[in-house]
């Protein structure tokens, strides 16, 4: 079957306009379509970039550059945001290729049909107005032959009644009009066989030679639209299909990821995070009631001391008010209160008082609020990290050793280096000057001596550590359990075997360490200077109550006797250094150790010590 508009098509003109007009609006379409797809892909891409951003640690975090489970969430976040780039970069394509030229296309072949089809009209018009011509040409020689017809009737009709002169002179005269009629007709009839050849000529030009070239044209117009359809959509796909490679490893990578998650590894480097490297602790000690003779001179030597106590420490201790808290007191007690144990941290780790209550009293509330609480907790940590649990101390003093060890490494590539160089410049003099690097040198050297001194000392630090830990496993593998496997009562012979042992293997009830005593003595005497300022403080209200379950003589500054069984009011809990603050009476004031009582806390007191931990 043929398929060539021209000639199968010939009599369709409205139709093939109406036609190639469709499908100009459906390209329009199909670009429009195009364009919101993109402007899709780009919005997808923006939307799954910002989520990305917005799920994406702000700054890294040491917990998640640690655990298997963060790692893959961090490591599918990165994937994601190369999809949206992949999108994105889609969207520009469809863009930049498609709609764009497409758009182009569009307007050209606008004007390409625009011409086509005003040829056709042109074409249809010259043949309408030679169809025009013939039917009038055609009608004049139908009338002239009428009224020939009708003249040749009158002559003939007249011819028969001629018999007067008269009447032979009409009939001479109708005779010469239906000759003039006849001849009218005759040239009728030659314009209409002129008018006839000619209109044939044109319809059979119209019709075999202009309409099949117009018509092939808009044909071969619209067999190129569609074709940039399809080349369109091909494309389209081409465009996707481009990123889906780059999309498959980010998917690839996303399950590598998951498929990389250990929880096994992740509960273990909870254990190593965390664990403090204390034992745990021993059995309750049996509480013998019956002892009451050992009460009742427990009781009267206690009371000697009180009346003792009295005479030197009338005053409450500074900083006493609610948003003031006091200086801080020994970090951790030994049972029984022993008068030459050591009991606070060495001076190295506290700066001086004066220096704090300069700042507390020059600084605004916030700052004022950071001295109290710095004068509260004793300043900055120690260098050896003394503060933290043994397990603890030796992966922060681990981590140090090696970050001090990659420093000076550093240094010492940058040592070659300049000796490299001022080796050259002593061969090749006009390359430099040797001696401008002999400061540089000075200075990495004794960056170098430095860093080499930091290393010495923080081994030593964790050698001791070490040697800790092991003291520590040793014990538990003995099946030993601290001091309360040593001691039948809390004021027996294992008091004697805490004041026996060293102070750097010296432990607290409470599993914390003691320090030098030195400290203690260095911090008394510089915070006498400040007792008299703070004498008209009001105190702190009572929070609870505490019951004392061993005795114990406060021999220090700032700390306050009791014997065993004695009721006191709560002043303020233990902040995490192994002292209570408590009350007797309402002229004595100071600290106990926390694990040598038990604390009863008031309901309504409750919400004030945690408001209170919020300022």
């Amino acid at each position: 079957m043929s398929c060539n508009w021209g000639t199968e098509l010939w009599d369709q003109f409205d139709n093939l306009e109406k036609h190639t007009s469709w499908g100009i609006d459906f390209l329009e379409r199909y670009t429009k379509f195009i364009k919101e797809r993109a402007d899709i892909e780009l919005s997808y891409a923006k939307q799954i970039r910002s989520l990305s951003k917005k799920y994406h640690p702000k700054r890294s975090r040491e917990d998640e550059s640690r655990y298997t489970w963060c790692l893959a969430f961090a490591a599918t976040l990165r994937q994601l945001n190369e999809l949206s780039v992949q999108r994105e970069e889609l969207a520009e394509n469809l863009n930049s290729q498609i709609v764009c030229e497409l758009t182009r296309y569009t307007q050209e072949l606008k004007t390409e049909r625009k011409t086509h089809f005003q040829d056709g009209r042109r074409a249809q018009q010259h043949i309408e107005g030679s169809w025009k011509q013939l039917e009038s040409s055609k009608r004049r020689f139908e009338r002239d032959c009428k009224e020939a017809e009708r003249a040749q009737h009158v002559s003939d009709r007249i011819d028969l009644d001629n018999k007067t002169d008269g009447e032979k002179r009409c009939s001479l005269k109708a005779r010469q009009t239906a000759q003039q009629k006849k001849q009218a007709a005759e040239e009728s009839r030659k314009d209409y066989v002129t008018s006839l050849n000619q209109f044939n000529q044109d319809q059979h030009q119209h019709y075999h030679t202009l309409v099949p070239v117009i018509y092939q044209r808009i044909q071969d117009m619209e067999e190129r639209r569609i074709e940039r359809i399809c080349e369109s959509m091909r494309s389209s796909a081409e465009a996707e299909r481009k990123v889906l490679p780059v999309v498959s490893r980010c998917l690839d990578a996303m399950m590598d990821a998951a498929e990389g998650i250990q929880p096994r590894m992740d509960t273990q480097q909870v254990v190593e995070v965390y664990k403090s490297g204390f034992d745990p602790p021993g059995d309750v000690e049996f509480e013998d009631y019956s002892a009451t003779m050992r009460r009742s001179i427990s009781e009267s030597s206690y009371l000697d001391n009180r009346t003792e106590g009295r005479r030197h420490s009338r005053k409450l201790w500074p900083f006493i008010r609610k948003n003031k808290p006091p200086p801080p007191p020994p970090t951790s007690p030994s049972p029984g209160g022993v008068a030459n144990s050591p009991q606070s941290p060495p001076p190295a780790a506290r700066e001086p008082i004066t220096q704090r209550l300069n700042d507390l009293m020059t600084s605004g509330s916030r700052t004022r609020k950071q001295c109290l609480r710095s004068l509260k907790r004793g300043g900055s940590s120690p260098a050896d990290c003394s503060h933290l649990p043994p397990e603890q101390r030796r992966k922060k003093l681990q981590t140090r050793i090696n970050n001090i060890n990659q420093e000076i490494q550093r240094e010492r590539e940058q040592r070659d280096a300049l000796l490299k160089m001022r080796e050259v410049y002593e061969r090749s003099p006009q390359m430099g000057d040797a001696g401008s690097l002999e400061p540089r040198l000075d200075e990495v050297k004794q960056s170098l001596q430095k860093l080499e001194d930091e290393l010495r000392r923080h081994q030593a630090w964790l050698s001791e550590a070490d040697s800790r830990l092991s003291d520590h496993s040793n014990r538990r593998q003995s099946g030993g359990c601290g001091l309360n496997s040593q001691a039948t009562t809390p004021g027996s012979s294992s008091l004697k075997q805490l004041d026996n042992r060293s102070p750097a293997s010296r432990e607290s009830p409470d599993g914390s360490y003691t320090e030098d005593h030195s400290a203690e003595l260095h911090f008394k005497s510089r915070s006498s200077e400040f007792d008299d300022d703070f004498d008209d403080e009001e105190p702190l209200p009572s929070i609870g109550t505490c019951k004392s379950l061993y005795p114990f003589q406060g021999q220090n500054e700032g700390t306050l006797s009791m014997v065993e069984g004695e009721l006191l009011s709560v002043v303020e809990e233990d902040k995490g250094d192994g002292w209570t603050r408590v009350r007797r009476n309402l002229e004595e004031e100071g600290y106990v150790p926390t694990s040598y009582i038990k604390v009863f806390l008031d309901s309504s007191a409750k919400g004030f010590v945690q408001s209170s931990r919020l300022v």
